[in-house]
């Protein structure tokens, strides 16, 4: 493994950490987390005008950039640190490859060009608190189904006009503003019970849309509700949609990762500069041995993430996957930055102005949308086979 950064990536890490220094600081953040959309759309204009970040991991053919997942997550370790608010995550990491994977020539053509250009988001619709499932990442996804019959989801049915979608999925990222939804829907009834992803344009007749309030303010969430609404099927009939899903998430797993490093290496500068300001007893209190080594633990943990997020992301670009375990590392290392940062800024780092908490409810909210950790580190396990047939891996 070569750990070495090329031109190209050291140029894409430093033109978007300096854009979003100047464009994404603490007061732009909280600005854009109170707008409708949560997210603001002037910023997310200039990821895509000037340095093409929705396109990152795209085709050329369909208007990307060409790069692969290693050049995504080295971007999005820099949108970490900033905590940017943006639909980077819902449209280019969980969307947009399963269409690239599953969709028609036309919907390929029709839809990724907008994408890669940044005119057109789009959101995963998965029913209930089931994302990390759906994407294999905390089990195997082949028992997974998007509807229960009668006991809720979404259920699809052919109609004289195409396809029907009926239900209810929750906790839909960036569901509320998105341009067009992918819908994992049930179909086929109880005998040839199956999910197939649908798309559901955001203005569709029946679709109802709810903004939640979400624990981690920075990723918007909504209730997505159907009724009878009109979709089109991704792909075909006879698409392997769930191998699909799995490989989308431990992309998505990758990326995630070095995101929560970005944070953690941030909340962790901000921490060891306030220990170096803040005075104690005639002395900064980054000069108390006590302070230094809860410090150093943190960088430890930290570096120890990045360095599993790194490898992932070099793994990812082989068409190895590592995700999931690399983002158990990660959100680990970030909730410990985190706490730790609250704790050593005194009576300031647990109040609503300090941001010291926007990084603690990053980890906690992404723990539970994609995790929990330990139930990530299960699946590591599992999927590289240390315990087999009831046997401890010494």
């Amino acid at each position: 493994m070569d750990t070495r950064l090329t031109a190209e990536q050291d140029e894409i890490r430093r033109t978007l950490r300096e854009l979003l220094r100047t464009r994404c600081g603490p007061a732009e953040v909280r600005a854009a987390l109170d707008t409708p959309a949560g997210h603001d759309p002037g910023l997310w204009s200039a990821l895509a005008g000037r340095l093409g970040l929705p396109g990152l991991a795209l085709p050329e053919r369909y208007g990307g950039v060409g790069c692969t997942v290693t050049e995504l997550a080295l971007a999005c370790e820099e949108t970490g640190r900033a905590l940017a608010p943006s639909p980077l995550l819902a449209t280019c990491v969980l969307t947009a490859p399963l269409i690239h994977a599953l969709g028609t020539e036309a919907q390929r053509a029709g839809l990724l060009p907008r994408i890669a250009a940044g005119a057109r988001t789009a959101a995963l619709a998965v029913s209930g608190p089931a994302l990390a499932t759906a994407l294999a990442l905390t089990g195997a996804n082949d028992g997974y189904s998007a509807g229960g019959g009668r006991a809720g989801g979404v259920q699809a049915r052919r109609a004289a006009d195409g396809w029907r979608l009926y239900g209810e999925a929750g906790q839909v990222l960036d569901g509320h503003s998105a341009g067009v939804l992918l819908v994992a829907a049930h179909t086929g009834g109880f005998a040839r019970s199956r999910t197939l992803l649908f798309l559901v344009a955001g203005d569709a007749p029946g679709l109802l849309r709810i903004r939640q309030i979400a624990l981690d303010a920075t990723r918007p969430q909504a209730r997505v509700q159907l009724r009878d609404v009109r979709a089109e099927l991704l792909g075909s009939q006879e698409a392997d949609v769930l191998p699909a899903l799995a490989r989308t998430g431990d992309a998505a797993a990758t990326v995630l990762a070095a995101e929560a490093v970005g944070a953690a290496g941030r909340v962790l500068e901000r921490t060891v500069e306030y220990a170096g300001q803040r005075m104690q007893f005639g002395r900064p209190i980054g000069s108390f041995q006590a302070v230094k080594h809860r410090l150093a633990d943190v960088y430890v943990a930290v570096q120890a993430a990045r360095s599993a997020a790194y490898y992932a992301a070099w793994a990812a670009g082989r068409g190895e996957r590592a995700g999931g375990l690399a983002l158990a590392q990660a959100l680990e290392a970030l909730r410990h930055a985190a706490a730790e940062g609250i704790q050593l800024h005194g009576g300031i780092g647990f109040t609503w102005e300090h941001d010291a908490h926007l990084y603690f409810k990053r980890a906690a909210g992404d723990e539970l949308l994609f995790g929990p950790v330990d139930r990530l580190r299960d699946r590591a396990a599992e999927t590289a086979g240390l315990f087999t047939a009831g046997e401890v891996a010494v």
